[in-house]
């Protein structure tokens, strides 16, 4: 038999025991310890903002981003079908709904169908835009860089301008992917928009076993979140606090793993480059990234019309490989959300396999 090729898994190949172990030995364990802002202001410095705000995770991220942002109960949320769900549950945690867009050919939101639903279904009352049939505001996109590929940022931003909505990054899938021309040029995903949030889950390109991170060139909006991540305490020496808040802190000793696998991100980078070049020369077809862009590489779509017998087969052959996610406005949860002219995510859907793609 032999052996199991796995999907995504991590690659622990270099300071990650030496500064766990640091904080061991200083009993810096929990969420206070010298890792988390050392994390936090290489993070900040790599993507190139002033401020990075370490997090529980990805989906916490997301959640602390929407409330910064102002979204709030009764508002609507543009966000787009073929995403992991994970991307979209914080919309309800505030109690906003989302309104489901259909994704391009990089299999990111479609940008000509998101301005179309802004100019034809809803209508601006100041400015305020509002969808002309449930008569709710909506308040925000929020666009996902799906398997490091980025999402048309130029166009998403000029629709989000025009019709004044806040623009969040689901950069989950992207640390590291940016753009190299256009007005966008040296730009990483997660810093174009209002504010970015990067998941550092076990399969993803760095990992710190759970944790993420928000990054925002607004240091108001990163400061509120903060200050939410933390229990919204006012008052450290008498436990005041103003607001709703969550314990969403990354740990000290996530933070020191996550610190060590930053400093090896353009190795791995690279080592999904060769390994997507090898897969091509091999005949594989996958589907491209967008150009002008140098893409992380996180996950390679395998295209193939026997998606479930290819799926099959090499399960039988011990390799783990996976089909796209079920599309969201298909999900229980979502099935009376409003959704958009859907069509080439079905397509994608029916023909996408993720095979593995692990830097070691």
């Amino acid at each position: 038999m032999s052996s199991f090729i796995p999907l995504a898994v991590p690659n622990l190949c270099g300071k990650e025991l030496e500064y766990i172990s640091k904080a061991v030995e200083e009993q810096w364990v929990s969420t206070g310890g010298s890792f988390i802002s050392d994390f936090e202001n290489a993070m900040a410095s790599y993507v190139g903002t002033a401020k990075a705000v370490a997090c529980q995770s990805g989906t916490a991220g997301l959640h602390l981003a929407l409330i910064a942002c102002g979204v709030k109960s009764g508002d609507e949320v543009i966000v787009p079908t073929l995403s992991f769900i994970a991307s979209v549950n914080p919309i309800r945690y505030v109690g906003a709904y989302p309104v489901f867009m259909d994704c391009d050919d990089t299999l990111t939101m479609d940008p000509k169908k998101t301005e179309e639903f802004c100019c034809k279904c809803c209508h601006m009352k100041g400015e305020t835009l509002y969808n002309s049939r449930t008569g709710r505001p909506i308040t925000a996109i929020l666009c996902v860089h799906i398997f490091g590929n980025l999402a048309d940022m130029e166009a998403l931003s000029a629709i989000a301008k025009r019709y004044h909505l806040k623009l969040i990054e689901d950069a989950c899938e992207a640390l590291g992917s940016r753009w190299e021309t256009g007005i966008l040029a040296g730009k990483m995903a997660g810093t174009v928009g209002d504010i970015g949030v990067y998941s550092f889950n076990g399969n993803k390109i760095i990992t710190t076993g759970g944790g993420g991170m928000i990054v925002s060139q607004n240091a108001e909006l990163l400061d509120r979140c903060k200050h939410l991540s933390t229990q919204a305490k006012k008052d450290t020496v008498y436990f005041i606090h103003d607001a709703i808040g969550y314990n969403y802190r990354m740990t000290n000793l996530q933070a020191a793993m996550g610190l060590a696998q930053l400093e090896l991100l353009e190795c791995f980078i690279t080592q999904k480059r060769e390994h997507y070049q090898v897969y091509l020369q091999a005949g594989c077809t996958l589907l491209p990234f967008r150009q002008g862009t140098r893409p992380n590489y996180w996950f390679y779509a395998y295209v193939t019309n026997r998606r479930d017998e290819c799926i099959q087969y090499l399960q039988e052959h011990h390799i783990q490989s996976r089909p796209i996610w079920a599309l969201l406005h298909t999900q229980d949860p979502y099935r009376d959300m409003e959704s958009y002219r859907i069509k080439k995510a079905y397509d994608y859907y029916k023909c996408v396999v993720n095979i593995p793609c692990s830097t070691n």
